[in-house]
């Protein structure tokens, strides 16, 4: 980047403005048609067959998964993956207790009894007090919600059930310390996910669609739930296995299932809910959603910073004024920090701060030096063995 040049951030679908205000015109050129971008920023839009140029420094997605993103692709290539775990959580946790309140109480065959009825208002009157009784649902206090999954979403579902009266028991071997201050003393920590699976009359999956988690709602799993119990999905489709949970419904094996992701198999099954994915259709959550992801692609792209990503390491490093910064990406290999240091001394100028973080075998090198390097440094970096880009910003 020059002093009078600007970086160029393509959009793939629409962002809220809110967002897009956080990258003054003075510094960004931001459009769906931008050339040789620097950044990607999208939501919905799928990147697996999208060739990416090599302009590309950083793609930022206004959401939480990241299953529409080639992640290890861009990995390899030495590009953060930036995403905004909590903006839509509110929105996801509503959904969840409204699909709460639609398993209990047959609301949506309900409304779509009621919305049939002919006749008038007498013979409508009679029809409701024949048929209300096929309607008849439970009530939720006393019963037990399963959550699987104790991310940001999974902690404000279990808190927001236990002030309508359910006892919750949750399961998360990986829940961060962060989350689990926020998560009540009074939700019951599972020691597997099988016993929550046993337990649950109502279970609900709040997990990111990994290799690891596809399929995570099996067969074997479902047989472990009770005959009566409902599941939930406002996760991922792929998290659960459609064709298992509608062989148990048609057996009789499992009480009802709600999910956001109709498909051919669910959308007209009658003891299946489905909506059509609105878990982070909110105007709250939108906003929220592309101010993180755009506030991610500044910090990164004007500082190195790099905050909120799913492949790079946390690295934020305030800047001393009067410092001008280098930022690296590397391999996770020894003597970085020393070979970088050695070039950065043989141009007769002092580090004035230094950070250097990794993640698994990517790493994240922040220099700030007293004085301004001649441009041939950066080529000096690049030369070094396992350093995949270095800019200075």
């Amino acid at each position: 980047m020059t002093s009078t040049s600007k970086f160029r951030i393509r959009t793939l679908n629409a962002i809220s403005g809110a967002g897009l205000s956080r990258l003054p015109d003075e510094l960004y050129e931001v459009g769906g048609s931008v050339d040789d971008p620097h950044a990607l920023l999208v939501r919905s839009a799928k990147l697996h067959d999208t060739p990416i140029e090599d302009s590309v420094l950083a793609v930022a997605r206004a959401g939480a998964g990241t299953n529409n993103i080639p992640v290890a692709e861009l990995t390899e290539r030495g590009i953060p993956v930036f995403n905004t775990p909590g903006a839509n959580a509110n929105a996801v946790k509503e959904l969840v207790l409204a699909g709460l309140f639609i398993a209990s109480r047959n609301l949506i065959p309900a409304a779509r009894f009621a919305h049939e009825l002919p006749g008038d208002d007498a013979e409508i009157a009679q029809a409701v007090e024949a048929g209300k009784k096929q309607f008849v649902g439970f009530e939720l206090p006393g019963r037990t919600l399963g959550v699987i999954g104790l991310g940001a979403i999974g902690v404000q579902v279990c808190n927001a059930a236990l002030g309508l009266g359910l006892n919750v028991v949750g399961f998360d071997p990986g829940i961060s310390v962060d989350h689990a201050w926020h998560l009540s003393a009074e939700v019951e920590r599972a020691s597997s996910m099988e016993e929550v699976f046993s337990r649950a009359d109502i279970l609900t999956v709040h997990v990111p669609l990994l290799e690891a988690t596809r399929g995570l709602v099996s067969t074997q799993r479902i047989a472990l739930m009770k005959d009566s119990a409902v599941l939930l999905n406002f996760a991922r489709a792929e998290i659960v296995d459609t064709e298992a949970v509608v062989s148990a419904l048609d057996a009789e094996a499992l009480g009802g299932y709600v999910c956001d992701f109709p498909s051919t198999l669910v959308h007209k099954h009658p003891k299946c809910i489905s909506l059509p994915h609105l878990g982070a259709s909110t105007k709250e959550a939108e906003r929220n959603c592309a101010i993180m992801a755009a506030d991610s692609l500044r910090g990164f792209l004007e500082d190195g910073q790099v905050h909120n990503s799913v492949n790079f390491p946390e690295a934020v490093m305030a800047r001393q004024e009067g410092t001008h910064r280098l930022v690296i990406v590397n391999r996770n290999v020894p003597n970085m920090v020393g070979q970088v240091s050695t070039i950065v001394a043989q141009h007769g100028t002092n580090i004035a701060n230094l950070l250097n973080k990794s993640r698994g075998e990517l790493a994240v090198t922040l220099v700030d030096v007293e004085s301004e390097l001649p441009p041939g440094v950066l080529d000096e970096l690049c030369g070094i063995d396992g350093v995949l880009s270095a800019r200075a910003v």
